[in-house]
Order: C-alpha cells, then structure tokens, then sequence
C-alpha cells in the first residue's frame, strides 16, 4: 500500500474513533432536553449517556475476539453499519424506552468498530511511523471532545435533540463509503470465540453496574462481583476472551484500574457540570454547551503538547503532572473559583494524563495480544464511564455540586497512584518501547 492510502486509511479509523467519542459527549449535553421531552423518572438522565457506554463496555472485549476470527475490517464495516442504523433509529424515538434500546444497539455496534482500530494501525504503519499514527488518537480525541458538547448544545437549542443522533448518519455512511481504503487482517491463530466468558462478563458487569443507575442494591452488586469472580477463573483456567499473557506482570492490570479510575472522573465529571449548569443555574442546553469549551480545548491542546513534546522528552512521568492539573481544576470548581478557569485546568491535566497513559500501556501489548488487549483496555474505559456517570450523578443529586466534585478528586488521586503500577510494570516489561527519557 502506497504512503497516501496508507494515511487516508488512518483517517478512515480517526473519524470513527471520533464518532464514538462524539457520540458520548454530544448527548451529555442534550439528555435533559430528551427528558423534557420524552419524560419519564428523573434517572433516566443518566441511563441515555449509560444506556450506550455501558454495553459498549461489555461488548470490546468480544468485538476485538471477532476482528481476530472473521477480520478486522469486516468486523469494522459490519459495526459501522449498525451503527448508521441504530443512530437513525435513536432519532425517531418516541419513549424513552425505544430510545434506551436503540441506544444500546448503537453501543453494541460500536463494540464491533473501535477494537480493531488499534490493529488496523498495527498492520498499516511500523516504525515510526506507527508511533506517530498511535499518536495522533489523542488529539482527535480531544477534537471529538472539544465539538461533542458545542455541537449537542447548538443543535438542541437550534433544532431538536434529535438532531444530534442524526449527525451521526452521514459520518457513519462516510466511514462506510472509505472502508475499502483498509487492509483486511486477522489473527494467525484464528482464536475462538468464548461465548461462557462474554455472558460472565456481560452478567456480572451489568449487576454491578445496575444498581448505581437506579437505586442501590447491595444483594445485586455482591452478586455481581462473585459472577465476575467466576468470569476470572474461567478465563485463567480456560481463555479464549481474554489473553492470560496481559496479566503476566503488574504493568497491565495497573494501567486497566487506572482506566476505570480516570474514564470515571472524566466521563462522569462533565456530566456533572452540565446537570449543573442546567438544573441548578437553569441555562439552556447551548449556554451548557459552549461552557464545557475551556475543558475541551484545553484537553485537545495539551493532548498535542504532550505527544508531540512532552513525552518524547520526558516520557510517560508527564502521566503525574497531568493527575496533578485534573484534581486541581475539579477542586477549583469545589473551592468556588471561575467555572471556566477550573475547567480549563481541568482539561489541561486530562490530556497531559491521556496520551503518556495510552503510550504506556500499549508499550506492554504484543502483536499477538492486539485483539484482547485493545477490546480490555477500551472496555474498561467505557466500563469506568459508566460508572463515573452513575456514581457522580446519583452524589450529585442526592447531595451537591461540590461534593460530587471531592469525590472525583478522591478518584482521580487514587488514578494517579495505580498508575505507579503501569509505569513501573512498563519500565520492567518493555524497556525498548519507552522514551529516551525513561518515562
């Protein structure tokens, strides 16, 4: 493949990585118009942005396993157009019901899309060159961020909520229409697809998570923990969904507490203010909208920053500094400062934390783990979403804005400290993958 398709390919993988990204965003911001609307009990505010996150979560694993059994880029085509539809169908629903199922099948095909991103890089770039592609997730990411939250609050107020699930459609029908410009891959090894492992995980997660988005129920998460308890042996005496070779050291299991951790502060955060801002400040969805900017762009920026800058030069340390800035920029909002002031600090330490923790976990993947790891890592990510939302939500309304904001500083402190396990597992395990700096 010449250099140019090879680069249009990438493109091809960064929209669709930015229109899952956009996807949860954008519907933060509209959520309490689709309840004005749709009416319903008053938690189901939440649901709408976990009602995609959290089957998103517990599907990776298992769309990562079928990009490795029927290939990468079928798998990748199949969700993207899942996702087409399922978008159009969120837009015409009529209850909120409709919209919650439609909404879960717009996770599920995302499941099937954003695992093989990682592998796809994998296969088109080495080198170099595949640093800089890898490097390039993080501002898109931030671009994704910066847009998601102005976009759903100036469609909402310009037009309807439903606008904002019918943007999706002509991204999702280009994806689709550029697909070809991707290589087809899959795993030499042809693994099999554990179906046991995907009903533990997606039980067990689900009874966890489920009582955080309605009303607590100690009987149900004590329930959950132990099918995921079993979820764990099954894979470590049989496999077959997850790689038994990711756990062979600290490194990787530290870097996917983290995850939860951080996503958790993150997703649930901006949930938080626009609730905020909405239901306490009474300001429209645009006002909500463009207040989130600060935070966006300082995220895209420093994102940039630090992989273009920071962490060649002084590795992935740069992970602590950007912690540092996270708890600050949420104290700030705790302690009274200018909204928009501790928003942006606040955004500033999400990416100088996200590109370093990303570089240092995939530092700890091999090309034949690519399938399990990027389905695991993403799962918890968007598993860490869901229940930042959930948990940040209910301290919101049961309490207030500043002490749902110590309990993300409490969050992201503990981030900051399970990374020490990533970074260290990293330097032990793959040396050769680190900046000159030993990050």
């Amino acid at each position: 493949m010449n250099d140019a398709r090879r680069w249009a390919a990438l493109a091809v993988l960064l929209v669709a990585e930015a229109m899952n990204l956009l996807d949860t965003t954008i519907v933060q911001v509209a959520a309490p118009a689709v309840h004005a609307e749709l009416g319903g009990a008053a938690s189901t505010i939440s649901f709408y942005t976990a009602g995609y996150t959290l089957p998103f979560a517990l599907l990776l694993i298992t769309g990562g396993r079928l990009g490795d059994i029927l290939g990468r880029r079928r798998t990748f085509q199949l969700g993207a157009a899942g996702f087409v539809l399922s978008s159009a169908l969120c837009a015409a629903a009529s209850s909120p019901g409709f919209l919650l199922v439609f909404r879960s099948l717009q996770g599920a095909s995302a499941a099937l899309v954003i695992p093989q991103t990682i592998g796809l890089i994998r296969v088109l770039f080495d080198g170099a060159a595949r640093a800089r592609a890898l490097g390039m997730i993080g501002p898109v990411m931030g671009l994704a961020a910066v847009s998601g939250p102005v976009l759903g609050g100036l469609l909402t107020d310009a037009w309807s909520w439903r606008s904002v699930f019918l943007v999706n459609v002509p991204l999702g029908l280009a994806v689709l229409a550029a697909s070809g410009l991707l290589t087809e891959d899959r795993s030499a090894s042809r693994p099999r697809l554990d179906l046991l492992g995907t009903g533990l995980v997606v039980l067990g997660a689900g009874l966890v998570v489920y009582p955080l988005l309605t009303q607590w129920n100690g009987y149900l998460v004590v329930a959950g923990v132990a099918v995921l308890a079993i979820f764990a042996l099954q894979q470590r005496f049989r496999g077959g969904l997850i790689e038994r070779s990711l756990f062979r050291g600290l490194g990787f299991p530290a870097g996917l507490v983290t995850s939860v951790l951080f996503f958790a502060v993150m997703t649930g955060l901006t949930q938080v203010v626009v609730l905020f801002l909405q239901l306490t400040q009474h300001a429209d969805a645009r006002t909500a909208g463009l207040s989130l900017l600060p935070w966006s762009c300082g995220l895209a920026v420093s994102s940039f920053v630090a992989g273009r800058w920071l962490v060649p030069r002084f590795g992935t340390r740069i992970l602590f500094a950007g912690a540092g800035f996270l708890a600050a920029g949420i104290a700030g909002i705790a302690l009274g400062w200018p909204l928009l002031v501790a928003l942006a600090v606040a955004g500033t330490g999400t990416g100088l934390f996200t590109v370093p923790f990303f570089t240092a976990a995939l530092a700890l993947v091999r090309p034949s783990e690519t399938g399990s790891a990027a389905g695991l890592l993403n799962a918890v990510q968007q598993l860490g979403g869901t229940v930042g939302v959930s948990v940040l939500t209910t301290v919101f309304l049961a309490a207030d804005v500043t002490v749902a904001c110590w309990s993300a500083v409490g969050l992201t402190v503990a981030a900051g400290l399970t990374a020490l396990g990533l970074i260290r597992g990293t330097r032990a395990d793959s040396p050769s993958e680190l900046s000159p700096a030993g990050g």
